[in-house]
């Protein structure tokens, strides 16, 4: 999402669809439920201070500081470690990623209700799926069993099968089948189960963060874990039926792309879905159709169609809708030039 993504302001920041950042929205969402006390959040000590400034009842004592970036597998064990710490080591808890959007809200809350109970009252691991309409790559997927439980418009199934995503002509065998689910994280479980599950197949993972738990220097245990994601250890959880998904009952909306957000708000605001026009709220186009502009500057168009227009304080990207895909280039060019300024 360059140039308005930036290490300092992460996309979960910003405010890409209406006034308020997907953080926040994510956590009025939780509140519908959940007190402030109950809500942890997890991330670096800057970001953390980001998150404290938009939404000012996080309580400071649950927010749990990585010392530093070793990816996802030791950084839910640190999750999960951090609880147990707190004296929450039974109840369950889910992951809940700040970066994506999630309609309805009391969907989500009625999910998290379902598999809240199935954690507690069972060792499984839990995750989230979405029924693909076609092949999405560069996701892997899951491959559903038998329904453990339905309530509330929720469905749990066992995971019968897992496919990593370069395994193609498996993903089409099941595509079309109702039996295939895009993996879509929303991690479950009890912290003490969590940390079961990694002793069971990641010990350089897990005797790291039992030093956490008793007391140790947070920094040097969390360094000694190898970086790698949590793949690393539920492929084998799939592998051998120790782990339910749950499908979500909710639209779950990752903004990867300024042209998905495009399409979101092509998508709410318009009552025709087919409708392709967007309309520029600050400048004029002649001839001109299909544009997108972020700007605070009066913009004016003309002859051209299909285009991105995003401008910062600092830098300014125009690119054709159908090539938001490779904004990531640009930033790979920016950290190989070491123009920091811009990252």
């Amino acid at each position: 999402m360059w140039p308005e993504s930036r290490q300092k302001s992460p996309k979960q920041f910003l405010p890409l669809v209406g006034n308020k950042s997907l953080f926040q929205l994510n956590w009025e969402a939780l509140r519908l439920k959940f007190k402030a006390e109950e809500i942890f959040l997890q991330t670096n000590a800057e970001q953390a201070e980001i998150a404290k400034k938009q939404v000012p009842e996080i309580l400071t004592e649950n927010v749990f500081i990585e010392p530093e970036m070793r990816n996802q597998g030791p950084a839910t064990g640190f999750a999960a470690a951090s609880l147990i710490k707190k004296g929450f080591g039974d109840e369950a808890f889910m992951l809940v990623q700040a970066d994506v959007m999630r309609k309805p809200e009391d969907k989500f809350i009625e999910m998290i209700e379902v598999v809240g109970g199935l954690a507690e009252t069972g060792t499984d691991y839990i995750t989230g799926g979405i029924s693909p309409v076609n092949i999405v790559r560069g996701v892997d997927y899951l491959v559903k069993g038998e329904l453990v439980r339905e309530e509330k418009g929720v469905k749990v199934f066992r995971v019968a099968d897992y496919i990593d995503r370069s395994e193609e002509e498996k993903i089409k065998q099941f595509m079309g089948t109702d039996k295939l689910l895009i993996h879509a994280n929303h991690t479950t479980m009890t912290p003490n189960n969590l940390m079961a599950m990694y002793k069971k197949y990641r010990m350089d993972w897990y005797e790291p963060l039992m030093n956490i738990v008793n007391g140790g220097d947070v920094p040097s245990e969390y360094a000694k874990m190898p970086k790698a994601g949590i793949e690393e250890v539920t492929k084998q959880v799939y592998l051998g039926g120790e782990a339910l998904v749950a499908e979500l009952p909710f639209e779950w909306i990752d903004f990867g792309t300024w042209e998905s957000v495009v399409n979101y708000e092509l998508r709410t605001r318009l009552p025709d879905v087919q409708v392709k026009n967007y309309e520029l709220k600050n400048g004029i186009e002649i001839e001109a159709k299909n544009n997108y502009v972020r700007s605070k500057k009066y913009t004016a168009l003309i002859g051209v169609e299909d285009l991105i227009v995003v401008e910062t304080d600092d830098a300014l990207l125009i690119c054709k809708k159908d090539k938001t895909g490779k904004v990531g280039e640009v930033v790979d060019q920016l950290k190989a030039e070491n123009k920091v300024e811009l990252l």
